[in-house]
């Protein structure tokens, strides 16, 4: 089957409202609006409704038929990124600066037909935890919601979560059984020099110079440290400096990401980056402040739970949509830090587009919504059996 049935007779209300949310999106810890939305509708079918777990999170409850008590939780991530959109769409982002480009609309729209389905059948034996994150781009919702006591007030004994992917093949499901995806962290680096008139840089400690000595010193992070059989990633992202062209500025600043599979890869690839810097102070008489702060943990699958999943996509894509892969993925996910909580898996849904996540031109592709939901919905009746 290509989706449950049931679900998609929502396919034309799910299209609404994912589109209404992305006309409306919010940043991390300010998803007011949407989780409303989100709040009232698990109201409207049912669901015993929480709110303000991590701060804008909402997590509803809902009993299956059967007495068991067991209990799965299915997860989505609600806020928009910081940046403009540039689709053109007639549904297109009404706040600037604020934009869905990473398709967190879509995730949450497809949680809630996946919501909406189980609560209208309640063919599973235990109880779904629906959790609605906030915050996910970098800001720390999934830490947030556990710090809030999620997994103590709504235990759950397995967890899923899924992504849209542009990238791949329409309606498939990939997945990768153990480590799938990055750790990360941000590095934030001031250089303090002395300024001077362009025309005197000889009266100068000179911030620039040494900024464009750092990035390049940088690059031996992983090229020179990092042992050539262990994924690593390391890209300086930012780099401000000066106000007018016949100034050598008193400062500098550069910024990027870590990216890597092991805290022992990641402990090393800080302790050089601070290293580095301080080399560079001493080498050009400067001041340098390196903030490295770890970000993402590393994302883990179980491995069992990943072939579960796996069983549930291929009842609603076939056989011949569904992959069990061996690529790591050097993006993030705060997911992980649930995973290393409560075991679970988390799996990419394939939809048309070829624009990639992050991009001003990004769109999701409504089509996708009911096949995701009916993956999320195959996967409770599948391992709380009536």
């Amino acid at each position: 089957m290509p989706v449950l049935p049931l679900i998609e007779t929502y396919a034309d209300e799910l299209t609404a409202v994912r589109r209404d949310i992305h006309a409306h999106p919010e940043l991390g810890f300010e998803e007011e609006r949407t989780s409303s939305i989100v709040a009232e509708m698990l109201t409207s079918w049912g669901i015993e409704v929480h709110r303000g777990i991590g701060k804008t999170g909402v997590v509803g409850v809902l009993q299956g038929k059967g007495g068991g008590t067991r209990s799965i939780g299915l997860r989505a991530d609600m806020d928009a990124l910081a940046m403009d959109e540039l689709t053109n769409l007639p549904y297109a982002s009404q706040n600037p600066g604020r934009f869905h480009g990473c398709g967190h609309d879509a995730h949450t729209t497809m949680l809630l037909g996946a919501a909406r389905y189980l609560a209208e059948t309640r063919d599973f034996d235990g109880r779904v935890v629906f959790i609605f994150q906030p915050a996910e781009e970098g800001r720390g919702g999934a830490k947030a919601m556990i710090a809030d006591g999620l997994f103590e007030k709504f235990p759950c004994d397995e967890i899923y979560g899924m992504h849209n992917d542009p990238m791949a093949d329409e309606n498939t499901f990939a997945i990768k059984p153990g480590v799938e995806m990055a750790g990360a962290s941000i590095f934030e680096i001031t250089i303090n020099g002395v300024g001077s008139h362009a025309a005197h840089p000889h009266q100068s400690h000179d911030p620039v110079m040494v900024a464009t000595q750092l990035v390049q010193a940088l690059q031996s992070v992983v090229s020179r440290n990092v042992r050539p059989t262990d994924p690593a990633v390391l890209s300086v992202t930012q780099i401000h400096a000066g106000s007018a062209f016949n100034v050598v500025p008193d400062t500098a600043t550069i910024a990027g990401t870590i990216r890597c599979f092991s805290e022992e890869v990641r402990d090393m690839m800080h302790t050089r980056v601070e290293d580095i810097c301080a080399g560079l102070a001493r080498s050009f008489d400067v001041e340098i402040d390196a903030k490295v702060t770890p970000l993402f943990s590393v994302l883990k699958n179980d491995e069992a739970l990943s072939h579960a999943y796996v069983d549930a996509a291929r009842d609603i894509l076939g056989e011949d949509k569904v992959t069990v892969s061996d690529k790591l993925i050097t993006g993030s996910e705060d997911f992980s830090d649930m995973l290393a909580v409560v075991p679970g898996a988390y799996c990419r849904i394939g939809h048309k587009g070829g624009v990639p996540l992050h991009n001003s031109g990004f769109i999701v592709d409504d089509d996708m919504l009911p096949v995701g939901a009916s993956v999320m919905a195959r996967i409770v009746e599948k391992r709380l059996p009536l």
